[in-house]
């Protein structure tokens, strides 16, 4: 049944993202096709390989580890807090992204970062047959985050077309930055967290070859990236106060979309004698069968997934968290892969805001298609998401 399933979602998603394709005689199959193959080998190699597992625990312990540094510097500020029992939320999951942005700010001040990101991005532009820019742009999201990534292309940004903005921004919005993915191992397993971020790299790439079909020519396809000179203690400070920022923003939208979520479940209790979420969750129940659950539980893994998309994956992960004994393995699985991406209405204004704030202009064509870049984030966690079912 899974494997029926799994072809039914996959026709579903490519015929929804087709629907929506700008130059439909114009998509390109075949690196279509490679990087599906690619994304089912990595999945299997990740989850039912030893090797797979032993990496994926590798990185969870490095992550834990730095998690503990992080819990160091917490202690010190907040030990008394921090010593009263159960530890908040803000303390334990958020405040930890100031660490690790620090140690991201390093990697790039020594130029380590952006030879990695600079040589994959080749890489993979030669397999998804986009432009080094969409290639490197995609890798550099996942690694410095859906707005500071248009800072380091600043000096292309005012040229770039408006089919290629909308695939760097796609590539912004269906990743997640690796400042937070911390804090997400805290509150799902890590393992669907590390398969996530490699199978929305590639399905970040198929939706966009399909709704976004385009030819980069030998001149226009060409990578500036712009770097500003720091000292290394002036980096530092930078990165420590932009973590604090994320930590701060995150906290904040948290305490407002909660709040609210909880006022508007009460409302639509007392009127229509069903909650918000649990009405959100029978609208996406299709979707939620669509990529591989169980029909005992697509009513509440739809809710989770409604939850993300009209708030973020904090919130979402957090419901998740709370209901997550009482949903099946796979179930958690596959919905913890769909989790992990920035796919919500607030990252269309987070984006079209960081663009605008580097050139109006762009930033207001991003506005314009800010719908449709949601809904190609999407179609690419719901894609992550039924790869993944088909190993678990």
């Amino acid at each position: 049944m899974k494997f029926i399933t799994f072809f039914v979602g996959l026709i579903v998603v490519f015929l929804l993202a087709y629907i929506a394709s700008n130059n439909k005689k114009h998509i390109k199959f075949k690196p279509i096709f490679i990087m599906l193959i690619i994304q089912l080998i990595l999945t299997y190699l990740l989850l039912n390989t030893e090797i797979g597992l032993i990496l994926i625990r590798i990185i969870s312990s490095l992550f834990t580890k730095l998690l503990e540094y992080a819990a160091n510097g917490i202690n010190f500020v907040f030990g008394g807090l921090a010593n009263k029992g159960e530890m908040p939320f803000f303390l334990t999951v958020l405040l930890p992204i100031v660490f690790i942005s620090v140690l991201i700010g390093i990697l790039q001040h020594f130029k380590i970062l952006p030879f990695f990101i600079r040589w994959i991005g080749y890489f993979l532009s030669k397999i998804n047959g986009l432009g080094k820019l969409e290639s490197y742009n995609a890798i550099a999201s996942a690694i410095v985050g859906q707005s500071e990534v248009f800072i380091t292309v600043k000096k292309q940004l005012a040229q770039i077309p408006k089919h290629r903005l909308y695939t760097l921004c796609a590539s912004a919005m269906s990743t997640v930055s690796m400042s937070i993915v911390g804090a997400y191992m805290t509150m799902i397993e890590p393992k669907y967290v590390v398969t996530a971020l490699v199978l929305n790299l590639f399905s970040g790439f198929i939706i966009v070859l399909i709704i976004n079909p385009y030819d980069v020519k030998d001149d226009e396809d060409i990578l500036e990236i712009k770097g500003e000179k720091q000292s290394f203690f002036e980096m530092l400070g930078e990165y420590i106060l932009d973590g604090f920022r994320v930590a701060i923003v995150v906290g904040a939208m948290l305490i407002g979309f909660v709040a609210l979520i909880s006022c508007i479940n009460d409302l639509f209790l007392i009127i229509f004698g069903i909650t918000f979420q649990q009405l959100i969750g029978y609208v996406f129940a299709p979707i939620a069968f669509l990529i591989g659950v169980p029909s005992s539980e697509i009513v509440a893994a739809g809710s989770i997934m409604a939850t993300k998309l009209v708030t973020n994956e904090f919130v979402a992960m957090m419901d998740l968290s709370k209901i997550s004994n009482s949903l099946s393995p796979r179930t958690v699985g596959i919905i913890s892969v769909f989790l992990v991406s920035f796919a919500n209405f607030s990252s269309i204004g987070i984006i079209s805001g960081a663009v605008k704030g580097l050139n109006e202009e762009q930033g207001n064509v991003v506005a314009r298609f800010g719908l449709k870049l949601l809904y190609g984030a999407t179609l690419v966690s719901i894609l992550s998401a039924i790869i993944v079912s088909i190993m678990l």
